[in-house]
């Protein structure tokens, strides 16, 4: 069986290093794939451009999303996600810094199955990240290949 690849959606390259370092802290052993942006994100997950030639039915265990993303943004990649049946089973966690309600109810109306306010500290941050592995990678059983 192929490592479960978790997809990191993220495109501050702080939070994107506060990230990978919190999950070699937890020991989280699965592959992160990282994309800097909607777009990127988007092609990775239907294996087009950069991506061409991926097999697209080996789905992310997880992908962790950030909303505020250039290119394509985050809710802008959660409805593509959704609207597409190869993806639309796919684990989402929103992981923003965004405190507006409307990303929060946007977020859930569109389909997400978690959303999460990135916390400032990184102990606290180190506690989530604990959490996210124990739920989507451990206990979390997700649909087969992401197919219908």
């Amino acid at each position: 069986m192929s490592q479960k690849i978790i997809l990191l959606i993220e495109d501050n390259p702080d939070d994107e290093e506060l990230t990978l370092l919190a999950f070699q802290k937890c020991k989280v052993a699965n592959e992160v794939v990282v994309a800097r942006d909607g777009a990127e994100a988007l092609d990775y997950l239907f294996a087009t451009a950069a991506y061409a030639g991926r097999d697209v039915a080996a789905l992310p265990q997880v992908c962790l999303l950030d909303l505020k993303l250039p290119k394509v943004d985050g809710l802008e990649v959660l409805r593509r996600v959704r609207a597409d049946p190869r993806t639309r089973r796919l684990p989402v966690v929103i992981l923003t810094s965004s405190k507006q309600d409307q990303d929060l109810l946007e977020s859930y109306d569109l389909g997400a199955n978690s959303y999460i306010r990135k916390p400032v500290d990184f102990e606290r941050f180190l506690e989530a990240v604990k959490q996210l592995q124990l739920y989507w990678l451990v206990l979390n059983e997700a649909p087969g290949g992401g197919n219908p």
